[in-house]
């Protein structure tokens, strides 16, 4: 346990990112650029990468659309798309605040995935304005990575896109959410021995993450029965009117009320918590959103993801206090970091790198399965559930699984090996991070720190 000095070193590390990020925002103005990928030796060079010789491949592309993807750096890119309506848990902050999220996102991608992403915000709320501005964007891009985007139009936005487009699109707050959650439920459920299908779990928030959480969790082994949902109301159960006269606008919160809380439970929050085996919250910012006197009501060895961002539903040590053994948030400075960022970037990497159609729940699982491996081999303890950031062999190993599930699935247009799919994922982000690199040593990429 520790003293009230020790929480308040803990809290003013945990301001440090926050206060570290105004001073370096303004310093680089921005954290990505474009440079270039071909050679230029002299002005000769033009002639090729532009008039007059560049006509050439336009032509050949006229005849062969698909040869966009080996002419262009389409098989490489995706658009990070957002409104910025449900920015982390900023909220409706809008297109021009919502920007430097994107950036930075679109920086995860290059660093961890191998992956050029440019970020796109759109100065509209309008889903209909929405996908059709993502349907303009579509010829210059192989992927769409749909950003912090209000519920429930994200459920159409997603649900159109993937069927009206012949690109991957997914929705990261849903999908990428969801994976990194599978796998650190699959791992922390077997440290504590208890399995998917006997777990209960309580899940605080109905939003875009934790619906497409159940369903992936569902689809991993999870009982659905066993599940209780909560929202700013209380707990979702069929005889909520409001989520009745609802469901036409979010039929997908309808339906985890009808067929979730076998225990047919109701009532506030605090009532979902008792005797469950694991708690995950994506939910509203703490401190405070979760009370320490609730979790201790759950089982014994319980487990709590506290995902919320930019601080999470309630402090780490305070859930400890509450007699939680296994912790884990949305930030890199906890132990347990359950973040997007260990899954979009290997998830677009395996995906690109066969020419995915789109991208499944299966891959997802798959993808979820092997972060979970990746942890075991590294060597599983109760603050170690997941890989981080800095285990990069993670991101390759993830490409792999997705990409041959995908193939499996019927629905890569490029069937490659196991090996050749590892090779490639394992030069690509290692040149990005060279890359990188290599421009902090010569000093391109300053460091005022330094």
């Amino acid at each position: 346990m520790t003293s009230n000095a020790t929480e308040e070193q803990l809290i003013e590390k945990a301001s440090k990112p926050g206060k570290d990020a105004m001073r370096l925002h303004p310093y680089y103005r921005g954290k990505i650029e474009v440079i270039p990928k071909c050679r230029v030796k002299d002005f000769d060079d033009f002639g090729i990468w532009y008039t007059p010789g560049v006509a050439e491949p336009c032509k050949a592309i006229v005849k062969d659309p698909s040869l966009v993807y080996e002419y262009t750096n389409k098989w490489n890119t995706v658009a990070v798309v957002s409104d910025g309506t449900r920015v982390l848990g900023l909220g409706d902050i809008g297109p021009e605040a919502g920007l430097p999220v994107m950036e930075g996102k679109s920086l995860l991608f290059k660093y961890l995935g191998g992956v050029d992403a440019h970020p796109i915000c759109l100065d509209t709320k309008d889903p209909e304005e929405i996908i059709q501005a993502v349907k303009w964007l579509k010829p210059s891009y192989g992927g769409i990575n749909l950003e912090d985007i209000e519920k429930p139009k994200c459920f159409e936005i997603l649900a159109r896109l993937r069927k009206e487009l012949d690109i991957p699109v997914w929705h990261d707050d849903q999908q990428g959410t969801a994976t990194i959650v599978t796998a650190g439920a699959i791992n922390a459920l077997k440290l504590v021995g208890t399995s998917l299908a006997d777990a209960h779990v309580c899940m605080i928030g109905a939003g875009a993450a934790n619906i497409a959480i159940a369903r992936v969790l569902i689809a991993a082994g999870i009982t659905q029965n066993h599940i209780v949902m909560v929202d700013s109301k209380g707990i979702l159960h069929s005889s909520r009117k409001d989520l009745e006269e609802d469901k036409e606008r979010n039929p997908v919160k309808w339906e985890m009320a009808q067929n979730s809380n076998g225990e047919g439970r109701t009532g506030p929050i605090s009532k979902a918590f008792g005797g469950c085996d694991i708690c995950i919250a994506a939910s509203k910012p703490g401190p405070g959103t979760i009370k320490k006197e609730w979790l201790a009501t759950m089982t014994d060895d319980a487990i709590v993801f506290a995902t919320a961002n930019p601080i999470p539903e309630i402090w780490p040590w305070e859930a400890k206090k509450a007699g939680v053994r296994i912790f884990a948030t949305g930030r890199s400075d906890f132990p347990n970091q359950i973040n997007n960022s260990l899954g979009f970037p290997g998830i677009f990497r395996g995906t690109l790198d066969v020419r995915a159609e789109t991208i499944t729940d299966e891959m997802c699982i798959a993808a979820a399965y092997e972060l979970a491996r990746t942890a075991e081999d590294e060597g599983l303890t109760d603050d170690h559930i997941v890989p981080t950031m800095d285990s990069w062999e993670v991101f390759p190993r993830e490409a792999v699984a997705v990409g041959m599930k995908a193939i499996a699935q019927g629905i890569a247009r490029v069937k490659i090996s196991r090996d050749e799919l590892y090779d490639h994922a394992m030069d690509v982000i290692k040149k990005a991070r060279d890359t990188t690199g290599l421009l902090m040593e010569k000093g391109f990429i300053d460091d005022p720190d330094r």
